[in-house]
């Protein structure tokens, strides 16, 4: 009886290469992971670049939007700067997400543009955008209106128009708004109208504006087994690498199947894993047979305990002794994820799935349970305690079996020799052996320390472990170019003071507050750092940041773990302890403070005198170092006894402040910026510690932000190119027009024998 071997992927349908989309689209389709079509995008690409019109009927969430994204992107004429499509989208939250994946696969598309208009929003950005020209335009029906009205939006030009999700329009009364636009748009235009049902409004608009519209339908696969228990956890104040971590750690499990949306991604998670103590294997589509079958042997046989792949790696993947399904990346439908956790849960065996979601994501959750229909609950993390019971409990149960194994005779012969020679008792030799036998390392979790795995998967170097830094090269040294002395305070020039408005938080984000302020000098890439560096929390978690006198108030993941918010109440950031609660709520009792107060402005302080009370002798002094901008850790952390902080004190007196000069970036409010996506963006790409970011501003389409003057020209030239909320930054000095394509025009040259002219106030 012949048949396909178990182990062998099952023949595919067509890959994206198939389809005849452009060269620059397979290249950003294969960036953001995408290797198969979905079946509406396989059914419904080709009639859409056949210029033919399409009639589709498929479930939210299986893929709609590439499908006809893709083609109107493959026939897209960057030289033309009027509107060439329109996607009419019912929410104005399903406009930003369509614009946004426009935006993500137009990324090798010089010069492309996408706007998406939508009411609630100011007309000022969208107007100047439409001005300027856009070559796909995402709007909700009344704001598209407005837009026809005004006559600021030129559909003359258009040569296809998308309604999705036609049936939620008609059910939020948009039906008539549709079709005054239809009616509005050239007669040669294509359409592609998608809805999940077919009332008989919706019929009447496909007989009446379709003209012979090939009709693609995909039967949604809903439902999956009942024995397998679905459980998400919302991605918050830790890296997902922690939470994934303390999951493996504490929940018992045979195998399990780790989803990462790219090939690169199962690898590098691996890696990590490997390194963190777990048995674990990577398998994607780059694997030859031969090495993907050794490794599910491998798996099938208890070598291995964890396997990270792709989608299309794990088709036909079956191994009984699967318990767990982990979707560490968000599935890209309800039908993959139906998929994926069909991996566990055979033979009548119960299983797991657990689902890592962004706040961004719940609408997938949704989605994910009608076609399931069954209810996803929310699962709580692990605590510290529960994974160090875990391991205790792992820790008696090797000794238990070591015991039972026996040959024992010899080593307990030396323990008894040692114990006479060195007369020390036994139980202080069992312990010395078992912190041998864990290379030093601690049984268990510190709640401190627990949080100082960087997203890399390495731990963070100690204070005491970390190198001297005052002869380290520095990627910003150009020789005297920052060493000047301090000038006067500037002023608010460029950043006007603001009373507090009261903002209601995104869903799924908390209002934070934190003791700390303007009259602190703290500064956005302070808090940010401070909470990334310290508290373990990935930065693109923080939201929104304002900044006032003596406190501040930022945005952060509303289901932080208690142990975690315990551990940033103490974290210092500009000296001060950031007593971190949730905005309204009590503040935390201060900490007994760790010095006498400061003596009046021109009393002569005795700093030194204090220090050695607290701390015993002076320490040999270090030859005094100017302070070097690095873009490797410094000692910018919380710092909990008086004597450290005394020292860095001292530290922070004698350190030169950097001539700062406000620049423009082309990146605002209605692309979703916060300061620490700009913060991250310019620390990562530039090498520039956040420390060294000043005050930053967001406005409708652009942000002002201080960086230090002088920054060398190809680093400027980089920053330009930096993508921030799917926009390049575009970097310019706050006085000047904003350049085409982040071009920075370097100073001239100085005459031979003269020195080269510092940079201004403004940089120039």
């Amino acid at each position: 009886m012949s048949g396909t071997p178990e182990n062998a992927i099952p023949p595919a349908g067509p890959l994206f290469t198939d389809l005849d989309l452009s060269p620059a689209l397979i290249k950003s389709l294969k960036e953001v992971g995408y290797e198969a079509p979905s079946p509406i995008q396989a059914a419904t690409i080709p009639y859409l670049l056949d210029n033919r019109d399409v009639l589709g009927q498929a479930q939210t969430g299986t893929g709609k939007t590439a499908a006809f994204a893709l083609p109107i992107l493959s026939r897209i004429d960057t030289k033309l700067t009027a509107p060439q499509a329109l996607v009419l989208a019912p929410t104005r939250e399903l406009a930003i997400q369509v614009a946004e994946a426009f935006q993500r696969y137009a990324a090798y598309i010089p010069g492309f543009h996408v706007l998406p208009i939508y009411g609630g929003q100011s007309y000022g950005p969208q107007l100047s955008a439409l001005r300027r020209g856009v070559h796909v335009v995402v709007g909700t029906p009344g704001r598209v209106i407005d837009h026809l009205d005004k006559g600021s939006l030129d559909l003359s030009k258009l040569k296809t128009l998308v309604l999705d999700e036609a049936d939620e329009m008609l059910r939020m009364g948009f039906i008539d708004d549709v079709e005054r636009i239809l009616q509005e748009t050239p007669d040669s235009r294509q359409t592609a109208l998608f809805s999940a049902t077919m009332p008989s409004v919706i019929k009447r608009i496909a007989n009446t504006y379709l003209r012979n519209p090939a009709e693609v339908t995909v039967a949604s696969k809903t439902g999956t087994a009942e024995n397998i228990r679905q459980r998400y956890w919302l991605v918050s104040g830790m890296h997902k690498l922690d939470a994934l971590t303390r999951i493996l750690e504490a929940e018992p499990f045979d195998g399990m199947i780790i989803f990462s949306r790219t090939k690169m991604g199962t690898e590098e998670l691996a890696e990590r894993l490997n390194a963190r103590g777990f048995s674990a294997a990577a398998i994607n589509g780059d694997m030859q047979q031969a090495a993907r079958e050794r490794t599910i042997s491998q798996l099938k046989e208890g070598k291995i305990d964890i396997l990270v792949a792709t989608d299309v790696a794990a088709r036909g993947l079956d191994v009984e002794r699967i318990s767990h399904v982990v979707n560490y990346d968000v599935p890209h439908d309800p039908e993959s994820y139906t998929h994926r956790i069909g991996r566990t849960g055979r033979a009548g065996r119960s299983g797991e799935a657990i689902l890592f979601i962004t706040p961004r994501e719940r609408n997938l959750l949704k989605a994910i349970e009608r076609a399931t229909r069954q209810p996803v609950s929310v699962m709580e993390l692990p605590s510290l305690q529960a994974v160090n019971d875990v391991r205790i409990a792992r820790f008696k149960d090797e000794i238990t079996e070591t015991l039972a194994k026996g040959g024992l005779e010899h080593f307990m012969g030396l323990v008894e020799d040692y114990e006479r020679e060195h007369n020390v008792p036994a139980v202080e030799v069992a312990a010395a052996l078992a912190m041998m036998a864990r290379g030093g390392k601690s049984l268990l979790l510190d709640k401190k320390k627990e949080t100082g795995w960087h997203e890399d998967g390495k731990p963070r170097p100690e204070r005491a472990e970390r190198p001297d830094r005052g002869d380290r090269p520095d990627r910003f040294d150009r020789g005297d170019r920052f060493d000047r002395p301090d000038r006067p305070d500037r002023g608010e020039r460029a950043f006007p003071k603001k009373e507090r408005v009261i903002r209601e938080s995104e869903p799924g984000m908390q209002t934070y507050r934190i003791e700390v302020g303007y009259q602190h000098g703290v500064k956005p890439g302070n808090i940010v750092g401070a909470i990334a560096n310290e508290g373990g929390v990935d930065s693109k978690h923080i939201g929104r940041i304002e900044i006032y006198d003596d406190y501040s108030v930022l945005d952060m993941p509303n289901d932080l773990p208690p142990d975690l918010i315990e551990h940033l109440q103490g974290i210092r950031v500009a000296g001060q302890a950031m007593r971190l609660r949730r905005d309204g709520a009590p503040a935390p009792a201060a900490a007994a403070p760790a010095r006498a107060p400061a003596a009046p402005k021109k009393a002569k302080p005795e700093p030194r005198a204090e220090v050695r009370a607290e701390s015993g002798p002076e320490p040999k002094r270090e030859p005094k170092r100017e302070p070097q901008l690095s873009a490797k850790p410094d000692d910018d952390e919380p710092v909990f006894d008086s004597a450290e902080a005394a020292k860095k004190k001292k530290k922070e007196k004698n350190k030169v402040t950097l001539p700062m000069s406000a620049f423009r970036i082309e990146v605002g409010s209605k692309h979703a910026a916060t300061p620490s996506n700009i913060v991250g963006a310019i620390a990562n790409e530039a090498g520039l510690e956040a420390k060294y970011i000043g005050r930053i501003e967001i406005f409708d389409d652009h942000s002002m932000v201080e960086l230090p003057d002088g920054m060398p020209d190809d680093i400027f030239q980089h920053l330009g190119k930096v993508w921030v909320g799917g926009q390049q930054l575009r970097i310019s000095h706050a006085d000047a027009m904003p350049p085409e394509s982040g071009k920075h025009t370097p100073p001239k040259a100085a005459p031979a024998g003269k020195p080269a002219k510092k940079p201004g106030k403004f940089g120039k």
